[in-house]
């Protein structure tokens, strides 16, 4: 059976220290594979207090099914002084590294799905990778044109048009094409999820809508003719819809998806909902790919003290998407 991998993230945050709480955690029932640094997840258990057993293969061909073991592709050997929870560019570059092999590995059908830890944007930058994030990263790599991110947990699933860019930025990306792009990609994601006829709604960039223009044209001239051009198409798409109260009629089982204009729109209701149970998507891609839905947490990065729920929630959106008993 093919593992699920997951990239450690930024070493010198919380992802390796909620890898190993993972591996170690009885409800981790699919062969897992990290990509990381060996010598990091030793320090990470070591700090944590952690009794884990840590194994390096050197090839995927030497990863063997093992409940309760931690077997490492080590892309990394970074020093043993390397400090918890601060942004620095030698864990950004290796923190791109593990996302690069584990596409590789995707891309190659080495692995049934990838599952990422946190990475931290600043420290990419100090690295001089050009990218804002995982979604852009994997994009990139994989050559996919069009792509967005589903964020999910029990009760709502948004979509972004615009993702990882300032507000000001973000409202020159809402387009036309951008709309209906990002409506395809949620219908095909969510008919792959087992929903055959998906119910979308699209949140109104401006305040109630924009009130008919009195707030704002995008609603008039962008996005009430994409939804109309998807409808065309098929797709049950409906709005634009007041952003203030869409999000609590899908949650109530009105629609199965959001799709939000600007990133903060569509992350605050779902991580206001519990971040331990939410989980990054990223649809478009040739691959399964989900995520934590939180940061690099430097504040208590070594402590031992992190959660690592959304991580268990991640690889079982991932273990479902793939088809994995």
């Amino acid at each position: 059976m093919r593992p699920i991998a997951i990239t450690m993230g930024d070493p010198t945050g919380i992802g390796p220290e909620i890898i190993l709480k993972l591996v170690t955690d009885k409800r981790c029932d699919v062969p897992v594979l990290v990509v990381g640094d060996c010598g990091v997840l030793r320090r990470a258990a070591a700090a944590t207090g952690l009794d884990v057993p840590i194994r390096t293969i050197a090839l995927i061909e030497d990863f063997v099914p093992a409940p309760g073991l931690v077997q490492v592709l080590s892309e990394t050997t970074l020093p043993d002084d390397l400090p918890w929870g601060r942004i620095d560019g030698r864990a950004g570059r290796a923190a791109y590294q593990y996302v690069a092999k584990g596409v590789e590995l995707a891309l190659a059908n080495r692995i049934a799905a990838l599952v990422t830890a946190p990475i931290n944007k600043a420290a990419l930058r100090l690295a001089g990778v050009p990218h804002p994030g995982h979604t852009e990263i994997l994009a990139d790599l994989s050559g996919t044109r069009e792509y967005a991110m589903m964020m999910a947990n029990d009760v709502l699933r948004v979509v972004l048009v615009t993702i990882h860019q300032s507000l000001r930025d973000a409202l020159d990306g809402i387009t036309m094409d951008a709309q209906q792009r990002t409506l395809r990609l949620t219908c095909e994601a969510l008919r792959r999820a087992g929903i055959a006829e998906p119910r979308i709604a699209v949140a109104g960039l401006n305040p109630h809508a924009g009130e008919e223009g009195l707030m704002g044209r995008e609603e008039l001239d962008i996005i009430a003719p994409a939804v109309r051009s998807a409808r065309a198409e098929g797709i049950d798409a409906s709005g634009p819809w007041p952003a203030d109260t869409v999000f609590l009629r899908a949650r109530k089982g009105e629609f199965d998806a959001v799709v939000a204009q600007y990133h903060d729109q569509g992350l605050i209701p779902v991580k206001y909902l519990g971040w331990e149970n939410g989980v990054n998507i990223t649809i478009g891609l040739p691959f399964v790919r989900t995520s934590v839905d939180h940061g690099t947490a430097f504040d208590i990065a070594g402590r031992g003290v992190a959660d690592h729920t959304s991580l268990l929630t991640a690889l079982h959106h991932a273990r479902t998407m793939t088809g994995m008993r």
